[in-house]
C-alpha cells in the first residue's frame, strides 16, 4: 500500500488541471505543464482533487502508484509556485556571472567554463559566489544544478567548490608531520 499514491493531489485555485486518459495538462499563471502516466495506473478529478489508483492488484502497478502521483503533484506545484534552486561557490578566485544566455563561471581552471542555459530555465547571479536556478519543471531545474555542480564539486579537505545551499560537506582532516 503506497502511502503516497493514497494522498490526493490538491490543486490550487488558481490552476486548470485537464485528465484526458493517462495524460494529465496542469496549466497556471508560470506556464503549461503535462505528463503521460502509465497504462498501470487510472487517474480521476474528484472534488477539485486529483486522485491516482493502480488498476489492478500487481507488483508493477503499486510500485507506478505513487510515483505517478509524484509526478502529477510536481506538475502542478510547478505551475503554480515553481522550483528552484541555489548554489554557493566557495573558493579563493571562483566566481559566476551571467553572459548574455550563458552562465560564465571561473573555478580554478586555466579557462572559463561556460554553460549553456536550456530553455525554460531561468538562471540569476545575485552574488558572485551564489547561483539560482528557477524554472517550473522540477526534473530540469535539478538537473542543470547537477550539471553545473559537477563542474567542481566541493572537495573534503577545505570544501572548495561549488555546492548545494545547505549541503553538509563531510571535513577530512589534513596530514600530520
Amino acid at each position: 500500500m503506497s502511502r503516497i499514491g493514497k494522498k490526493p493531489v490538491a490543486v490550487p485555485d488558481k490552476v486548470e488541471v485537464r485528465i484526458d486518459g493517462q495524460r494529465v495538462e496542469a496549466k497556471g499563471p508560470k506556464g503549461t505543464l503535462s505528463v503521460t502516466l502509465v497504462d498501470d495506473v487510472t487517474v480521476e478529478m474528484s472534488n477539485g482533487e486529483v486522485v491516482v489508483a493502480p488498476r489492478h492488484d500487481t507488483r508493477r502497478a503499486r510500485a507506478m502508484w505513487g510515483m505517478s502521483r509524484t509526478l502529477v503533484q510536481n506538475i502542478v506545484t510547478g505551475v503554480s509556485e515553481g522550483y528552484s534552486k541555489t548554489l554557493e561557490i566557495s573558493g579563493v578566485g571562483y566566481r559566476a556571472q551571467l553572459k548574455g544566455k550563458d552562465l560564465q563561471l571561473q573555478l580554478g581552471f586555466s579557462h572559463d567554463v561556460i554553460h549553456k542555459i536550456p530553455e525554460g530555465i531561468e538562471v540569476q547571479v545575485p552574488k558572485p559566489t551564489e547561483i539560482v536556478i528557477s524554472g517550473i519543471e522540477k526534473q530540469k531545474v535539478g538537473q542543470v544544478a547537477a550539471e553545473i555542480r559537477a563542474y567542481r564539486p566541493p572537495e573534503p579537505y577545505k570544501a572548495k567548490g561549488v555546492r548545494y545551499q545547505g549541503e553538509y560537506i563531510f571535513r577530512k582532516e589534513g596530514k600530520k608531520k
